[in-house]
């Protein structure tokens, strides 16, 4: 594979997946597919036969080998062992033992990184704590990859500097998947989602009059309960009826315990249009016109048949807000937000053709504008497609994007373009080769021939760009952002 020259330094620091990151789930045997004929009923029914005497040996196995790979593994037994009860007819009163072989039936584990680990973010991370003059603390976000393609969101932190020096902090266990609880929805929200479904009605305009303009799904379920029944009725209304509830349900809230590292975290899927993965989040530290501090994201969700741009909302990376976008830019992957507001607008860039780069506007942050192209493949390593890697970065010239290009047997490459600060619709500046080819050394992976990114920082006039190698592990590089900026060349635009 030929490779010129770039201008993007590797370093030695590598993340490579670790099978041994594992969350316990909830597993009904029978129904791992959507028409499986559930074996609920008799499992318990053979768990209660066994004799006193092997269930305490097997639940005293259980925890010995089990304890140290999940927080509070007894609790949570107890917790599945309650629910299958519930569903069962009846049940005799069990020893705690047989309780947890029973929660143990319906509990597997599944390994997050366990096909691939890829496509990371870096933002400033909220603790500076314990570090020396010239570093910072990194959060970086990955996307893990896991048995049947499903991807999560996971995270890590590295300390970057003094110099060109990079590294990636050791990442604890046991991992911890969080508790979930439904989010808030606005009103002009949801009825722009219902507009993207096609699914402005009669029955969904009843429904959006009678809700206040803040809500959540207990305030869904008392506007329905006092809808008229020949709107309910009418044909379509179930179908209605069941969107609402399943997009309102999309919204969710995820805290994690305040004792947990950062790399101990991972957002697995919890909505239904995100059933089959959270892909490629990246990851900004926004900041407010009025100086407040948070962390967004933009991620893709993929329920097995279509995908849906989603985000996330954090003050602390600790406590997320989920949310469905809306409006014609949040129609397809990669979309990604800008750092504040620009002309008092949110912005974002976005591919909702499939192939360029464009920039969209919202007034709140979740309905986005129909976007505006800024950048259209054209050079050899970018014919099949481009779109951005990671949200821009401010420089006093101008917003640094980094694209991601795909070229000649699908391989992925990626570039730079530079937007004006107050008009990041207008590309004065293009960098006219990759700033960053996949080498030989890097060409096979679980998607061989990608290097990609969803987002770096600078720190000290560097460029510090962590991206995934084949969609199989993570490799960082650095850059001069005087450099980078030097070697790109002025468009017409911004002559």
């Amino acid at each position: 594979m030929t490779v010129t020259e770039s201008l993007a330094r590797r370093v030695e620091a590598q993340l490579a997946p670790d099978p041994a990151r594992v969350v316990a789930k909830l597993f009904l045997p029978g129904e791992e597919l959507p028409l499986g004929r559930s074996r609920t009923g008799a499992v318990i029914a053979r768990v209660l036969a066994l004799p006193e005497d092997e269930v305490e040996r097997v639940a005293a196995d259980l925890v010995v080998d089990f304890s140290q790979r999940h927080r509070e593994y007894v609790d949570m037994l107890t917790d599945h062992a309650s629910m299958m009860r519930l569903q069962a007819q009846s049940t005799p009163a069990m020893s705690e033992a047989r309780l947890l072989v029973l929660g143990a039936s319906f509990t597997a584990e599944y390994a997050v990184e366990g096909a691939a680990l890829c496509n990371p973010s870096a933002v400033l991370h909220p603790d500076q704590s314990g570090l020396v003059d010239g570093q910072a603390r990194v959060a970086v976000s990955l996307r893990g990859i896991g048995e049947g393609h499903i991807s999560s969101v996971g995270f890590t932190s590295a300390v970057v500097g003094p110099g060109p020096s990079w590294t990636f902090e050791s990442r604890a266990l046991p991992i911890v998947a969080g508790s979930s609880a439904p989010a808030y929805w606005k009103k002009s929200h949801l009825r722009a989602v219902l507009t993207d479904e096609g699914r402005i009605d009669g029955l969904a305009r009843s429904v959006l009059a009678h809700l206040p303009a803040v809500f959540t799904g207990v305030d869904l379920e008392h506007a329905l309960a006092e809808e008229r029944q020949d709107l309910l009725t009418m044909p379509g209304g179930q179908v209605t009826v069941e969107l609402l509830r399943r997009l309102v349900g999309s919204a969710y809230a995820v805290g994690f315990p305040s004792d947990l590292e950062l790399s101990q975290q991972v957002l697995l899927p919890s909505a239904p249009d995100e059933s089959n993965g959270m892909e490629d989040a990246r990851f900004v530290r926004f900041t407010a016109d009025d100086g407040a501090v948070e962390y967004r994201a933009t991620y893709t969700a993929f329920d097995g048949r279509k995908i849906a741009p989603r985000l996330l909302i954090s003050p602390d990376l600790r406590t997320f807000q989920a949310h469905r976008l809306a409006g014609p830019a949040a129609r397809n992957k990669g979309m990604a937000l800008f750092p504040r507001m620009v002309g008092g607008r949110y912005r974002s860039l976005c591919r909702s053709d499939g192939e360029s780069t464009s920039v969209a506007t919202s007034v709140d942050g979740f309905v986005w504008s129909a976007p505006e192209v800024i950048q259209a493949p054209a050079a050899s390593w970018e014919v099949l497609q481009v779109g951005n890697c990671g949200p821009p970065i401010e420089t006093d010239r101008g917003w640094l994007v980094l694209t991601h290009g795909v070229g000649p047997m699908r391989i992925y490459s990626i570039g730079a373009i530079l937007l004006d600060l107050e008009d990041p619709t207008q590309v004065i500046a293009r960098l006219d080769r990759p700033f960053l080819q996949p080498t030989l050394a890097e060409q096979n992976g679980y998607v061989p021939n990608v290097v990609y990114s969803c987002g770096g920082l600078i720190h000290d006039g560097l460029l510090w760009l962590p991206y995934g190698i084949g969609d199989s592990r993570i490799g960082v590089v650095w850059a001069s952002v005087d450099e980078l900026l030097d070697e790109m060349t002025p468009t017409r635009a911004g002559a």
